[in-house]
């Protein structure tokens, strides 16, 4: 601008002091059109700039809300992310400890299962000489099953337990006197006949639950089982071994069943 200035001034001077030629006029009044062009174009760039300036600017201006909530979303984040490692971190201490005491029940259940699998060899044993008079010793459900038929403890239709009877009663209960941990239940178990002209006793009920009572008073009484340990109950009919009505499958049903079960205190007091 300065450089237009000088040159329109010096146009000026010469033109009022002396004459100049007209080549030489013409090219100060070009090299002024040039510079008067030229500062026009760096006035538009000048201006042009400045809008780009103010964009960038603003683009500026967007990209630090953006990188600050970015930022806050980070933050964020971050919190959450150390939350769900807090979050993990128990759940892995959760899960090892299930898996512990996962492990100390199935220890506890191997415990019993063996227990129960050497009572029944042993309760085998000490029955050997019973078994074919209508004894048994089987596991089921993870209890030992010892049934006796009614005609090895029993005249028909009584509940004084005979001289064969109590023998047998004698060997198991020699057994089960080393095994405190074993809680007794001696069930009483009729056919599906009626009974008729016992005395005291009015029907199938009644005659189970007296020969359940009349095996646990020998068991406890005469053989010296704690009184704690052993329960007695009545079936009836209602839960036989053969459902046909024949004489063959009615003796079965007429028995005593002794539910021989380990004690779970422990178990119980791990699930508490």
């Amino acid at each position: 601008m300065n450089r237009i200035l000088y040159l329109s001034l010096s146009l000026f001077l010469l033109s009022s002091c002396m004459v100049l030629s007209p080549k030489k006029y013409k090219a100060l009044v070009a090299e002024r059109d040039s510079l008067s062009s030229t500062l026009n174009n760096a006035n538009a760039r000048i201006g042009s700039l400045d809008d780009e300036v103010a964009s960038l600017n603003r683009e500026i201006a967007n990209l630090k809300s953006q990188i600050s909530d970015l930022t806050s979303k980070v933050g964020g984040l971050n919190e959450n992310n150390a939350s769900l490692r807090a979050s993990s971190t128990k759940l892995s201490e959760d899960l090892k400890k299930r898996e512990a005491r996962l492990q100390e029940v199935e220890a506890i259940l191997r415990k019993r299962e063996e227990a129960t699998n050497a009572l029944k060899d042993k309760l085998q044993k000490a029955l050997l000489g019973f078994q074919q008079s209508g004894l048994s010793v089987e596991i089921k459900n993870g209890k030992v099953y010892v049934s006796l038929t009614d005609k090895l403890l029993f005249s028909s239709g009584s509940i004084i337990i005979d001289e064969k009877g109590k023998q047998a009663l004698a060997g198991l209960a020699s057994v089960l006197k080393t095994q405190p941990e074993i809680n007794i239940s001696v069930e009483g178990h009729t056919d599906n006949q009626r009974v008729y002209n016992l005395g005291q006793i009015k029907d199938n009920w009644d005659l189970s639950v007296l020969r359940a009572t009349s095996v646990v008073r020998f068991l406890t009484e005469v053989q010296g089982i704690e009184n704690a340990r052993v329960t007695a109950t009545g079936k009836g009919q209602y839960q036989p071994i053969e459902d046909s009505n024949t004489a063959e499958a009615r003796s079965k049903n007429r028995r005593i069943e002794i539910v021989l079960s380990p004690k779970l205190d422990e178990l119980y007091e791990l699930i508490k």
